[in-house]
């Protein structure tokens, strides 16, 4: 693939996006949040399942942001102040500004705020109830998803701070996944987890996300039960994977598709079990998924397919996860022509004059309602792994 690199780096767009960011003080609004209207949540009509779904879609799916005209308001994300966090540890370790130790301190504070009351371990929700096809969530449910980033973050946070407050909970986090959420089991007697404790799914990179916490983990208790789980749920899931080195979303019948960040997902949390444990027989698994990753969802001018066998959408998650990815595992250095295709394209098509990062570009039109989870946390979390090598590796 002849990727083309078509701006200069742009040294002044993490910095517009961490104002941005700044200025609405970390809380906005998500692509699901529809039910957090009070014209749904308070009325007859929430009580259908399938008026929720459809209610949702109106929301996720219109470039005019309706949220404003129904009453819902911006709130903080757990997900979203995750990802941040681990931004703003990230600009610390490189700068070590006042400033941002304490948005560092009052990101984790907000955390543990927000945790999910009444399970075994700590562990995180959205902030909004949520209607998929195949159950119901109300606000507050944890999930697998949004517990693993914030235990990822809070151990960042515990190494910079020293607070053990934060390590307690992270590695409390553990009971959670091992006691609460529900398992899938294979013949082999290997399981992956569900999503949270409500449902019974296996989405893949759900239970990867699981090990990933677990790997994150046992590097600090060397606990030995970690890895004798996470060895169980990764074996099902790399059991899954096809012969060209993809997953689907998930065995269900409705999940039969292949996109480009839940593939980055499942590869870098494969990489970090693999690292974390010092058990490399995936390696194989590794490297064909992350041959699949590179060659089918970015385009020779930079741009991030969301699906394998369609340019659009093109999804701010898609090119985030991408340096994300390229940057923990090392391989920006080998595949450094294409991330700087893909972060060129994307900051000059996706970021707009005010700083915020659009949802989604469609063929027709793009989305740019300024989602605060999705899209901002998404991409200063990308930026600020992405940014440091390219001026680094620029200056020399």
């Amino acid at each position: 693939m002849n990727l083309k690199v078509h701006i200069p780096i742009k040294v002044n767009s993490l910095e517009k996006l961490i104002a941005y960011c700044e200025k609405e003080k970390f809380k906005g609004w998500d692509p699901f949040d529809g039910l957090n209207s009070p014209i749904i949540n308070k009325t007859i009509l929430g009580k259908s399942r399938i008026f929720r779904l459809a209610w949702i879609q109106l929301f996720k799916r219109n470039p005019i942001n309706l949220r404003p005209f129904v009453g819902i308001k911006k709130g903080y994300n757990t997900k979203g102040l995750a990802l941040f966090l681990i931004g703003y540890c990230n600009l610390f370790e490189k700068k070590r500004d006042p400033q941002y130790l304490k948005t560092i301190f009052f990101l984790s504070d907000k955390l543990l705020e927000l945790k999910t009351q009444g399970y075994s371990g700590d562990c995180w929700g959205y902030n909004f109830d949520w209607q998929a096809c195949a159950f119901f969530q109300p606000k507050g449910t944890p999930t697998i998803v949004a517990t693993s980033f914030v235990v990822e973050a809070l151990i960042r946070s515990y190494n910079i701070t020293g607070e053990s407050k934060y390590l307690n909970s992270a590695i409390s986090a553990t009971v959670f996944v091992l006691k609460d959420l529900n398992k899938t089991y294979d013949q082999n007697k290997n399981y992956t987890i569900s999503y949270s404790p409500s449902d019974k799914t296996s989405v893949y990179n759900a239970g990867l996300l699981g090990v990933k916490l677990l790997a994150i983990i046992y590097k600090i208790t060397k606990d030995n039960t970690l890895f004798e789980n996470a060895k169980k749920i990764i074996a099902f899931v790399v059991n899954k994977q096809k012969s060209d080195g993809s997953w689907y979303y998930s065995p269900l019948a409705h999940h039969k598709w292949i996109d480009s960040f839940h593939t980055g997902f499942n590869l870098e949390c494969i990489y970090i079990y693999m690292h974390a444990f010092n058990d490399f027989s995936y390696q194989q698994n590794f490297d064909k998924g992350t041959k699949y990753y590179l060659d089918n969802f970015f385009t020779e001018d930079g741009q991030s397919k969301y699906y394998n066998n369609k340019k659009y959408p093109i999804d701010i998650h898609s090119p985030a996860q991408l340096l994300v990815f390229l940057s923990k595992t090392g391989l920006i250095k080998k595949h450094k022509t294409l991330a700087l295709s893909v972060y060129s394209w994307t900051l000059s098509k996706m970021q707009s004059t005010k700083g915020y990062f659009y949802y989604q570009k469609r063929k027709y039109f793009i989305n740019k309602t300024p989602y605060i989870r999705w899209s901002q946390a998404w991409a200063l979390y990308a930026l600020t792994y992405a940014q440091s090598f390219f001026y680094e590796d620029n200056q020399n």
